[in-house]
């Protein structure tokens, strides 16, 4: 299902507390590269070993956002998720270095990084509080 961006995304809720991490990426700064990564990352493309895998290390939602040559990725997991050690962890699993590799050639990043060090953290720097 395909929405409008103005419409909002839908988001899940879980019976228990959950927490998200944000990061970016730059794609290289060609529309036929970055038309090629939205592609790559359709739901017919994206490979099903890595999506296994990003689950297998305890992520629960993955949601990743284009403007331009812009990516922003919301990861949401349980309170007890450690991030070093999923992404340790998510480095091993069958086909994950070759699907960095393979993505390697839209990214705007060196392309022998892990997915881990492609993809920069964010600090959050405003929250509306209640």
């Amino acid at each position: 299902m395909i929405m409008e961006k103005t419409e909002g995304y839908p988001s899940n809720s879980y019976p228990f507390p959950t927490k998200r991490y944000c990061q970016t990426l730059q794609l290289k700064n060609d529309p036929e590269m970055i038309a090629e990564y939205v592609r790559r990352h359709s739901e017919s493309e994206a490979w099903p070993e890595i999506r296994q895998g990003i689950r297998e290390v305890g992520i629960l939602e993955m949601e990743i956002y284009i403007k331009d040559n812009l990516l922003f990725m919301i990861v949401e997991t349980p309170m007890d998720f450690d991030w070093k050690s999923a992404m340790k962890r998510l480095n091993t699993l069958p086909r994950q270095a070759e699907w960095e590799a393979y993505m390697a050639l839209l990214q705007g990043a060196d392309p022998n990084a892990s997915s881990d060090e492609k993809w920069q953290l964010m600090d959050r720097m405003f929250y509306l509080y209640k």
